[in-house]
């Protein structure tokens, strides 16, 4: 398959994954690695769990940590997924879902996702001791190689 580039950071409207791109970051029990913005201007990532949903892609968080607190402040966020050759790259803006029941629910099926080791019910039960936040990243520009080609 030929690589994909749409869209750019300035577009307005939200991009919907292609199809082999959603199949891509469907597939398998794939990790993300995000970058956020300090308020230096400096890059900060962080490796993190995601799902694919209808209006996007969403990641979850403690609240407390860096990254949070960055998107807080600028909700510009960059995605990539890399397995072997073939990867997908995703820029755009979050928004906050502050909600506790629906970001519960997000940790909880990102937890029964990521299960590898038939601990997500026990992980399922820490996180409802946190206080956590989820993040929809809408995409402003998508760059994927995927195939192997």
């Amino acid at each position: 398959m030929s690589p994909h580039a749409t869209g750019d950071a300035t577009d307005v409207a939200t991009l919907p994954l292609p199809d082999d791109v959603r199949r891509f970051l469907d597939d398998s029990r794939r990790f993300a690695v995000i970058a956020t913005i300090n308020p230096d201007g400096s890059p900060h990532t962080a490796v993190v769990w995601y799902l694919i949903d209808e209006r996007g892609i969403v990641v979850n968080s403690r609240e407390g940590r860096r990254w949070p607190e960055n998107l807080r402040r600028d909700p510009r966020m960059s995605f990539a997924v890399e397995a072997g050759v073939d990867w997908v790259s995703v820029r755009g803006v979050v928004d906050v879902i502050d909600n506790q029941r629906q970001a519960q629910a997000d940790i909880a099926a990102m937890a029964r996702k990521y299960d590898r080791h038939g601990l997500a019910e026990l992980e399922v039960r820490d996180f409802e001791t946190q206080q956590r936040v989820s993040f929809r990243l809408r995409p402003k520009a998508i760059h994927a190689e995927l195939g192997g080609a």
